[in-house]
């Protein structure tokens, strides 16, 4: 029987390298979120229920459009990272690679079909 101190067992075996990355970038896109979900909360509700050239016209003005558009990114860019951590936790092989390019493409394709459609209220 080996006793060998936990340190030991690890040293050799390298790490991930993006760990504090993905770390970061969560805890950031969290207090992002934190302050644009309100926003877009008041700024969204003003308008719901009122017909569409009434919603054209308030989301013409920048201030309520910028905070769609960085919501609809930093939401969606903080689901990826999740995802793509807990991807990376529980599953293995081919289909985590998989997995993962999937959760991204999905994730930009819904970033960029929402800054069209915020775009397309505006102009």
């Amino acid at each position: 029987m080996k006793f060998i101190t936990d340190r030991k067992r690890a040293i050799g075996m390298g790490s991930a390298k993006s760990g504090t990355g993905h770390f970061w970038a969560m805890k950031v896109s969290s207090v992002a979120l934190l302050i644009l979900i309100p926003l877009f909360v008041f700024t969204f509700g003003s308008v719901v229920g009122e017909d569409y050239n009434t919603v054209r016209e308030y989301y013409s003005h920048p201030f309520p459009a910028i905070i769609a558009i960085l919501t609809i990114i930093v939401s969606l860019e903080h689901f990826q990272s999740g995802a793509q951590v807990l991807i990376e936790d529980y599953v293995h092989g081919l289909s985590k690679k998989i997995s993962i390019i999937l959760v991204k493409c999905l994730s930009y394709g819904l970033m960029a079909t929402g800054v069209f459609a915020v775009a397309k209220l505006a102009f």
